[in-house]
């Protein structure tokens, strides 16, 4: 007995700390993107340089088509990019795990929910986001928003109606249904509390998704528009003047691409194994 609880302390202490190495530098980079516009030089709008000027002391990463500072409006362009992604997160999340808790106790809702789903998946996400954003009046970042919502609910109903169903069937779920309980009782008192950790990692891997599908409406000018300071903005105003200043382009790209990258691992570290399969097949 005592041999088994000395052997699992410190195999409990190394998951722990791995955990923590992998969330940490997904939280300080978010938490440095939130702040960035009060580390910024200058304004996002003030030409400060000439177009397209390299490196310089008041200028780290030179300027941009028009001569702003690529540093200053890469601090500024993360927060609402970051706080869409997040709204994003939250809103698939909160949809998902209600649909799929409710597919799970309802036989008849499940099907429909997994019909549902079939035929969203379908649709690829380029096209799903240039029809609701043509639809949407106006257009800009609220229908990027409403369409990376509209298609990650899906999948997202998947892997919780997946992890929830094993739980259908335990002993205090039938208590609960004896007892009479309405199934949004159940849903949200006795099956969440056991799906809180594919839950939360259901959240991470949604805002990258988010992330993904906001840059990539960037890129085709659909969401934001000039002179906002934005992240894929940044890249496909700046791309024809790249060989001049090479880090308009590529810091942007690279704030991109290690912002999803360091929260995919921190979401992979925080997954059960069984939402891992899922999310890796």
């Amino acid at each position: 007995m005592s041999t088994a609880t000395t052997a699992k302390g410190p195999t409990a202490a190394s998951g722990r700390a791995r955990t923590l190495r992998r969330t940490a530098p997904a939280a300080l980079l978010v938490l440095l993107a939130l702040c960035g516009p009060l580390l910024a030089a200058h304004t996002i709008d003030t030409p400060v340089t000439a177009p397209y000027a390299p490196p310089g002391a008041d200028t780290p990463l030179g300027g941009d088509q028009l001569g702003r500072d690529v540093l200053t409006r890469l601090l500024h362009g993360g927060t609402e990019l970051i706080g869409s992604a997040l709204l994003v997160a939250f809103a698939v999340t909160s949809l998902a795990t209600l649909l799929g808790c409710m597919a799970v106790l309802r036989p008849s809702w499940g099907r429909a929910v997994e019909r549902a789903a079939d035929v969203a998946i379908l649709l690829p996400s380029i096209l799903g986001v240039m029809l609701i954003a043509l639809a949407w009046p106006g257009g800009g970042r609220g229908a990027v928003i409403c369409a990376a919502v509209v298609l990650g609910t899906p999948y997202a109903v998947r892997i919780v109606a997946g992890a929830a169903a094993p739980l259908a069937g335990s002993g205090y779920v039938e208590a609960a249904v004896t007892r009479g309980e309405r199934v949004t009782y159940i849903a949200l008192f006795e099956l969440l509390p056991n799906l809180r950790a594919t839950v939360l990692a259901l959240f991470g891997l949604r805002f990258v998704d988010g992330v993904y599908v906001i840059a990539m409406a960037g890129f085709l000018q659909i969401g934001p528009q000039p002179p906002a300071a934005d992240w894929a903005l940044m890249v496909r105003e700046n791309a024809p003047g790249i060989l001049l200043n090479p880090w308009a382009v590529v810091a942007p790209s690279l704030a991109i691409a290690v912002l999803a990258i360091t929260v995919n691992l921190a979401s992979a570290s925080l997954a059960p194994r069984s939402l891992r399969k899922v999310t890796t097949s």
